[in-house]
């Protein structure tokens, strides 16, 4: 046991000496960075409401009308009885809604899908060039001349990717919740967030809110994570795992939206990675629930772990 951790202690700071990892964090500072100073001088902040209560009751009278209006659909249905809930939620509780950007707002804004995919390929290109480069570079036998095994050294670089990821999240989080407070007021740090489940509104924490969001959207991070170590193990070209598992990431949404009419769509991968779907209650298919998802990704998880450890465990070493 031991000799994994010193091995895990050997990866993560050969990651963090590198110039490459320091680069990757400077650019998403700098991504969100960009990101607040746009949504704060691209337009006037929209003005405080004082007669917000007749606001809210008035929308609920459109919203009502469009609710009749869209029988059958169930995506619409759901969005205009949440926010229906919500509105009716605030009146009864005195939560006057916040205007324009606030210091929640942008840390959610921050931490969506988009800067998620960023910190995925950052992590693609960690992950598949260290289990490529032990080959490539021949340091693979410098490693196994000591008495530790090659799955020991396979995870430990699996696991040091995983945690540069954590590293990357605490630092989107730390970074994007002080920029919020400078830009758009830490007064807005008590403000309420409200939950729609199961037809009832209930007040949550942002904090927790906003990191269940992180961890379903790293969901599809994890999985191709787990995908990139696998080619760069089998094929010992950390180039050809950071292309392929980038187009695949990329591609993934268009893929799913293709052959979404298809029953069979619902087995495939990517149809399942978005976790969110079913916190917002649009999932791909009406039969697809959280559990069946959470089936399809073990299966895909358990074939990538086991054709990587195969390729990297039982492969020829060339002198």
């Amino acid at each position: 046991m031991s000799n994994f951790f010193g091995l895990l202690q050997n990866e993560n700071m050969k990651i963090y000496r590198r110039s490459s990892a320091k680069v990757m964090i400077i650019i998403m500072l700098g991504l969100i960075l960009a990101a607040g100073l746009i949504i704060k001088f691209s337009g006037d902040q929209p003005k405080d409401d004082p007669h917000w209560k007749q606001t809210l009751l008035q929308e609920n009278k459109e919203l009502n009308k469009q609710l009749v209006s869209v029988k059958g659909n169930d995506q619409m249905t759901y969005y205009f009885k949440k926010s229906i809930a919500m509105n009716e939620y605030r009146l009864d509780h005195n939560l006057k809604p916040e205007q324009g950007e606030t210091l929640w707002s942008f840390v959610q804004g921050a931490g969506g899908s988009l800067m998620i995919m960023v910190i995925s390929i950052f992590t693609i290109i960690i992950v598949s060039t260290s289990i490529a480069s032990e080959f490539n570079t021949g340091t693979i036998k410098l490693l196994l001349i000591r008495p530790i095994y090659r799955t020991q050294i396979l995870l430990s670089k699996y696991i040091s990717a995983l945690l540069f990821t954590v590293v990357c999240l605490i630092t989107l989080f730390i970074a994007s919740w002080l920029l919020g407070g400078i830009l758009f007021g830490f007064g807005g740090a008590g403000e309420a967030y409200l939950v729609y489940d199961n037809g009832a509104v209930h007040q949550s924490s942002w904090l927790l809110a906003i990191w269940k969001d992180y961890l379903l959207n790293c969901v599809s991070l994890f999985m191709m994570v787990t995908f990139a170590g696998m080619i760069a193990a089998a094929f010992r070209n950390g180039g050809l795992a950071i292309g392929l598992s980038i187009f695949t990431m990329m591609a993934s949404s268009m893929v799913v939206g293709l052959l979404q009419r298809y029953d069979w769509v619902k087995y495939v991968l990517f149809a399942n990675t978005d976790l969110t779907q079913y916190t917002t209650g649009t999932p791909l298919h009406d039969e697809m629930t959280l559990g069946f998802s959470l089936a399809v990704l073990a299966v895909y998880y358990a074939i990538f772990v086991l054709v990587g450890w195969a390729f990297y465990t039982r492969r020829d070493i060339k002198a």
